[in-house]
């Protein structure tokens, strides 16, 4: 089924004298106004974030207590081991605490959570990792929260322990010395989508006063902004101030790791970072150790300060991720040819599992399902009896009450709305099927992705594409509650029209005032043939700059494209 093509207004009377009182694109005044920044201070500060802006960290339960036994610990020169989960977050977390005390003086080794060796977070084979290290203090970075009793062990062995974590908290209090979480019920630190990376350079900030230091935190903000994007929070308040400078930090390149990971992925930091480059560059080739095995090399590179060092790590990576994109594509592949023999896209819901399906992947792979059949899907990996799997769902699908549904399969799972994971044996597979569909069939109707496609503003006709490209950079970084704008480009003109490799779709659209776009649409190829050049078409998609090969055009990422005047 094409899309039907939901065109907004052009821009109101109230945006265009926005865009004058900014000295901004009427197409950038007309987001910033449909999203309610109508102007005035609370404007210019969302498109100027400032560190200044920072909630003061006063009020975050746990953080005292916190500071002080780690700086007794740096003074003592105590076997301090920071233990961070495999994500983003966790690894950008974990090498933040390890740097910023050894920066101050104490001993500090990092260890984290491997998803083939235990799983996700403090797990029994992790404790015994720790304890066998002989630390006196322990530091969580990303888990700690729903751990209880591994933190008891960890306790009965006079082993203190810091918790930094952001996930949600059980009701049960957090048996650790000191609990950093601003989702705990008792903290009255108002901002709380903080990720743990966020957590770690607050305290750091901490340590860095309690010890009367000059050390400049502010080094550390590049990690803050790959682990915060990488993780999926929302991308307002201090978020948005951490990430928008830690993006800067970025693009100055200094961190040694980082440097060589992105001359061997051919990221060009120095002409700027967004949140798709840390979502889309950085972020899997860091993710890709864990995917496959340890995840270690990607802390190491991280903390990497010896040129060779860190060039062997970055070429070991990137040849994990491409290992990972090959594993990826051949489940896909495999997933959908599962989907067209079994009938499953005329289910409501996509589940799917096979024996030896990599766990580490299988979460991109539910990702890329959705996007094609914009059904909630389920992907499962097996080996023997078990099997462990990722679940997504298009934009607004309860997800985890999906689950909580089909919880008689019966089905492990635990996560969130958006995204949660799985375990469930091989025998109660087809049962996990019938219980999800059934969840998703009873769900109310919605108008999927697939059937609209809805466009925030129109390119103003007024403005030039490559002025709005970089006026777009403002609403930096996007993503959770800040989205890149989708945008409507009416009446442009066909120039050159071709479907690629992959079942993609190329196109070089004119716009009325006469710039080009190299339009790019995933898995629209074949739109192609219905597309003739000289034609006048409207499109929907988000604009971004392409650097490619060094060039500097505007592109557009296409969305939905049809003739000029059809709504669909």
């Amino acid at each position: 089924m094409r899309p039907v093509l939901a065109i907004p207004d052009p821009a109101s009377s109230q945006a265009r004298e926005l865009s004058r009182s900014l000295g901004v694109t009427i197409t950038l005044a007309d987001v910033l106004h449909r999203r309610g920044h109508v102007g005035g201070d609370d404007t210019l500060r969302f498109l100027d974030p400032r560190l200044s802006q920072l909630t003061s960290p006063k009020d975050m339960a746990g953080r005292g207590v916190a500071i002080e036994r780690i700086v007794a610990g740096i003074r003592k020169r105590e076997h301090t081991v920071v233990f961070g989960d495999y994500d983003c977050d966790g690894i950008t977390s974990a090498a933040i605490m390890t740097e910023v005390i050894c920066a101050l003086g104490g001993e500090a080794s990092p260890m984290l959570a491997d998803r083939y060796g235990g799983g996700y977070g403090l797990t029994d084979p992790a404790v015994d990792a720790i304890l066998q290290a002989g630390p006196t203090l322990v530091v969580t970075c990303d888990c700690g929260s729903s751990d209880h009793e591994r933190l008891e062990r960890l306790r009965r062995k006079g082993v203190d322990v810091v918790v930094i974590d952001h996930h949600l908290v059980p009701s049960e209090p957090v048996p650790a010395l000191a609990f950093l979480n601003p989702n705990r019920p008792d903290c009255p630190f108002p901002y709380k989508n903080l990720a743990s990376c966020g957590l770690a350079l607050s305290l750091a900030a901490g340590l860095r006063g309690e010890m009367g230091s000059e050390l400049d935190v502010r080094k550390w903000l590049d990690l803050v902004a790959i682990g915060t994007v990488a993780d999926v929070v929302p991308l307002d308040g201090d978020n948005r101030v951490l990430v928008r400078a830690g993006m800067r930090y970025l693009e100055s390149g200094t961190r040694l790791g980082l440097r060589w990971l992105a001359d061997l992925g051919k990221i060009a930091l120095s002409s700027g970072v967004s949140s798709v480059t840390i979502s889309f560059e950085i972020a899997p080739r860091l993710n890709a150790p864990g995917r496959l095995g340890s995840p270690l090399p990607a802390l190491n590179l991280l903390l990497a300060r010896d040129h060779d060092q860190a060039r062997e790590l970055a070429v070991q990576i990137e040849q994990m991720r491409t290992q990972r994109r090959q594993i990826q594509d051949k489940i896909v592949a495999e997933a959908l040819a599962e989907i067209a023999d079994c009938g499953f896209a005329r289910d409501p819901a996509i589940v799917v599992g096979r024996e030896g399906w990599s766990v580490g992947v299988v979460g991109i792979v539910a990702a890329q399902l959705v996007e094609r059949f914009g059904k909630p899907t389920i992907v499962i990996g097996f080996s023997g009896d078990v099997g462990r799997g990722s679940v997504r769902g298009p934009a607004g699908v309860p997800i985890y009450d999906l689950l909580t549904a089909s919880r008689e399969a019966p089905v492990t799972f635990g996560g969130h709305q958006a995204a949660a994971g799985v375990q469930v044996q091989v025998g109660a597979l087809e049962r996990l099927r019938e219980l999800f569909n059934a969840a998703a069939q009873a769900l109310p109707a919605r108008t999927t992705a697939l059937e609209t496609c809805l466009a925030e503003v129109q390119l103003d006709p007024g403005d030039r594409a490559s002025d709005v490209v970089v006026d777009l950079g403002r609403l930096e970084p996007c993503g959770m509650t800040n989205p890149a704008p989708s945008m409507a480009v009416l009446n442009a003109t066909v120039t050159r029209v071709q479907a690629v490799r992959g079942g993609h779709l190329q196109v070089t659209l004119q716009t009325r005032g006469g710039e080009a776009l190299h339009g790019f649409g995933l898995s629209m190829g074949n739109r192609a043939s219905s597309l003739v050049v000289s034609s006048r078409v409207d499109a929907i998609g988000r604009l971004r700059r392409d650097t490619w090969r060094g060039g500097d055009a505007v592109a557009l990422r296409v969305e939905a494209i049809e003739p000029a005047g059809e709504r669909g």
